[in-house]
């Protein structure tokens, strides 16, 4: 793949991702307009979480079946149609629960087939890079999302913040079929002798990068639904007005996604020189301690705050391109899209499960945001001990299971090209 087709990939994901942070942009002013409890308000998002790892099941497993390149265009259309209903028709907490609930159960396919196109495309020595892009884009997406979500605030309030998200996707699937039109539609055979199970249960590689994920997805999708809120509430502690305060929180969430995006390309590229597992080790021990200290400093001036939010940012971020690049490089071609599917539907479970559990720890604790962050750092915890038990592979040489060698299988990789 060149790194024309990469960056047009990449670029059109940023505009798919616009709708992903509008609800967390905007949740101060949405507990105020529909009176919603903590609780209600993180259901929002994990809503959306909850069916994105449905999504993301669904298109993985049928990306193995039909192609990889096929559920990513079905995936951008539909994720395009269903964003523009959340952005004109969500106006109170039923609506906006099934609707973007909806932006979700569309949005899998622009993740997991994608992964497995990059990883049909790219050669394994620069595979981390291509990941660290693809992640990279992601973030970039949710940055472009909060900057829209703060715009429309600032313009019109959360009602505006909805619709200039939620018609954002429909340009990003348009640039997405164009940029896949010349890659062919590949079915990876697969071995009679070798089964799903054996490439999730008996492959310890494998294995425990799903548990990491896990633990990795707990922590970050909690992070990113809940760090807007938090900032916004730091700076309204320093004055700010509620208004104020949430665009003001929006925008810096924004920033904090840019240096997410920064951190996937710039880990994803290290893992390709030193290995997958000191990256790993090194970003896990790093999130879970910031996820222990940062909730306990909301009162702290923002020239201590923001700097650690942004390393946060940093930290819980970098690792992800990383995690997918190993399991990547750990699994038969023919069954990484029911891994990658099963990996998903307990990442983002997990992850749909966070911002709940951190909305019940506020509204049990009168607000304690530093017990709130302590819960998403069990999963950093969970990763670290993950990524301690892994083997360390080189980049160029990792086996996809016990008989594949640098991404193919010996004597028996095939591909129907359609």
């Amino acid at each position: 793949m060149t790194a024309s087709r990469l960056a047009a990939i990449c670029f059109a994901r940023v505009f798919l991702f616009a709708t992903f942070m509008t609800v967390a942009a905007v949740i101060p002013l949405l507990m105020r307009d529909w009176t919603l409890s903590a609780t209600a308000a993180g259901a929002l998002v994990s809503s959306f979480t909850l069916c994105y790892a449905a999504s993301v099941f669904g298109f993985g497993w049928a990306a193995d079946h039909l192609g990889a390149k096929r559920m990513v265009v079905g995936s951008a259309i539909v994720a395009a149609a269903s964003s523009a209903a959340f952005g004109l028709w969500a106006h109170d907490w039923g609506s906006a629960l099934l609707l973007y609930g909806l932006v979700g159960l569309a949005q899998g396919g622009v993740y997991t087939p994608l992964i497995m196109v990059l990883s049909d495309e790219t050669a394994p020595e620069r595979r981390g890079n291509a990941m660290g892009w693809l992640i990279a884009s992601t973030s970039a997406g949710y940055a472009t999302s909060l900057g829209l979500a703060g715009l429309g605030v600032a313009l019109g309030g959360w009602q505006l913040a909805f619709v200039v998200s939620g018609l954002a996707p429909a340009l990003g699937a348009v640039l997405l079929v164009i940029a896949l039109k010349p890659f062919a539609h590949r079915v990876h055979a697969r071995s009679g002798a070798v089964g799903v199970a054996d490439e999730i249960v008996r492959n310890r590689e494998s294995r425990l990068l799903i548990a990491g994920y896990t633990g990795h997805s707990w922590e970050v999708v909690g992070m990113w639904a809940w760090i807007p809120a938090f900032l916004a509430a730091g700076f309204a502690l320093k004055g700010a007005d509620a208004t104020g305060a949430t665009a003001a929180g929006a925008y810096l969430a924004g920033l904090l996604h840019v240096t997410g995006a920064i951190a996937a390309l710039t880990m994803g590229r290290l893992s390709d020189r030193t290995g997958r597992r000191p990256i790993l080790v090194a970003l896990g021990a790093a999130g879970a301690l910031v996820s222990f200290a940062i909730g306990w400093l909301i009162h702290a001036p923002s020239i201590v705050l923001v700097p650690l939010a942004l390393a946060y940012a940093f930290v819980t971020l970098g690792d992800s391109p990383v995690l997918t690049t190993a399991i990547s490089e750990v699994v038969r071609p023919g069954y990484l899209g029911a891994v990658l599917a099963w990996r998903g539907l307990a990442g983002f479970g997990a992850g749909a499960v966070a911002p709940l559990a951190f909305g019940m720890v506020l509204d049990a604790t009168a607000v304690s945001w530093g017990l709130g962050f302590v819960t998403l750092g069990l999963g950093g915890v969970a990763a670290l001990v993950c990524a301690l038990l892994l083997r360390q592979h080189r980049p160029n040489a990792v086996a996809h299971g016990p008989h594949h060698v640098a991404g193919k299988s010996v004597g028996e990789e095939k591909r129907e090209q359609h």
